[in-house]
């Protein structure tokens, strides 16, 4: 099973540019291009969160017009960017997402994977949150099925990253929610977005990670004080692959670059 994850694509509307500077919209089509042209193809994709930049359902709209070539099934959870009624109503049609309720969390159990995807947003706030409803949901849902190897979803990072501005929009919550992990030994991974880079930590004794932008990049500063800036490194996504009760995760970088070149001449030889 391979799974495409894409993250933090703060679609705007058309001919919007984001902080004046980038061209989201731009950048999630040639992200789409590069996905529609793996080979072998993804069997579902996975957006986690920050699918549009203000909530607005002309956003969806638009997500969903560049979104169009994928032909797989497309699973999405929300960010601190969306707005929960307008993305219900853009992936309704995604069988999924419940159709009422306070948050947009979910099971998925059609896959040698099962999915779990959980909803840190606050509405408003840059921050998200697992309050004790959200938790006790995941907690059941876990229990439910504890033979089935999972994946959880979700907008933030349940780990403190380093970087300082966005760790202060980072999820409350985050060491029930480690508790409750390391309870449920068929976690195989937490995925992430939120950062806008790739992460990697150990939550609850589990592996998390936060996945590239297809668009810019939060600035890689390791410091309690860093300021909130961005930049334009090659954006990117991952392929997540589960092969023989193991999962491999791979970061596609996105952009034209030189090769691939040949290690070895006709004869076999290494090319010195």
């Amino acid at each position: 099973m391979l799974i495409a994850q894409i993250t933090d694509t703060h679609i705007k509307l058309p001919g919007k540019l984001a902080y004046r500077k980038v061209d989201t919209a731009a950048m999630l089509r040639r992200c789409v291009q590069e996905l529609v042209a793996l080979s072998p193809q993804p069997d579902i994709v996975l957006l986690t969160g920050d699918l549009v930049d203000l909530g607005r359902p002309e956003e969806y709209d638009h997500l969903k017009s560049i979104l169009a070539p994928i032909r797989q099934r497309i699973i999405a959870i929300p960010g601190n960017h969306d707005e929960r009624e307008a993305m219900r109503d853009a992936f309704r049609g995604g069988g999924y997402l419940p159709a009422g309720g306070k948050f947009l969390q979910f099971a998925i159990d059609d896959y040698p994977l099962r999915l779990v995807g959980l909803d840190t947003l606050i509405p408003g706030q840059g921050g998200g949150e697992l309050c004790r409803e959200r938790l006790d949901w995941l907690d059941r849902t876990l229990a439910d099925k504890p033979e089935a190897p999972t994946l959880v979803m979700m907008h933030h990072p349940p780990f403190v990253t380093g970087i300082g501005h966005m760790d202060k929009i980072g999820l409350l919550g985050r060491e029930a929610f480690a508790d409750i992990v390391a309870k449920h030994a068929q976690i195989e991974l937490i995925l992430c977005g939120h950062l806008h880079r790739t992460i990697h930590a150990q939550v609850g004794g589990r592996p998390a990670m936060t996945c590239p932008s297809p668009a810019h990049q939060v600035a890689l500063d390791i410091h309690p004080d860093a300021p909130s800036r961005f930049c334009m490194e090659p954006p990117g996504f991952m392929l997540h692959w589960w092969n023989d009760g193991q999962l491999v995760t791979h970061t596609a970088v996105i952009g034209d670059y030189e090769g691939p070149f040949p290690f070895f001449d006709a004869d076999g030889k290494l090319i010195d």
